[in-house]
């Protein structure tokens, strides 16, 4: 079976993340190994918990905590490119708990324990 990783780097006021999580969701049903999904760049901006998306859009940061929850799906936030974006794990209700602070030695740890490497 294959074991893939995959690296979110789009906000999630994107049409791009949506095609992510339904990536992630169809490979998670389908039986396949998702070693974790890191999100870098302006992809950290789906661990805000103080993000105010519309009601009437799609709610991404529900859609990862479902599938964290559900699968024990792996959610690593780079946090230099978060501190970058005010995202801090130093404030209290920024970052979702349900998301891993990690650094680039993360990202390179899920590639080197995937057959493959999607990006988003």
């Amino acid at each position: 079976m294959k074991k893939i990783a995959v690296v979110v780097t789009t906000p999630p006021y994107s049409n791009l993340s949506v095609t992510a999580l339904d990536y992630v969701e169809t490979a998670l049903k389908s039986g396949v190994e998702l070693v974790g999904v890191f999100f870098y760049q302006d992809g950290v901006m789906h661990a805000n918990q103080q993000a105010q998306i519309a009601s009437d859009e799609f709610q991404c940061l529900q859609q990862w905590q479902l599938l964290h929850q559900r699968f024990q799906l792996p959610l690593h936030l780079c946090i230099t490119a978060a501190e970058k974006r005010g995202l801090s794990d130093g404030q209290p209700n920024n970052i979702h708990p349900n998301f891993t602070v990690s650094g680039l030695g993360e990202l390179v740890e899920l590639v080197n324990k995937a057959d493959r490497l999607v990006q988003f």
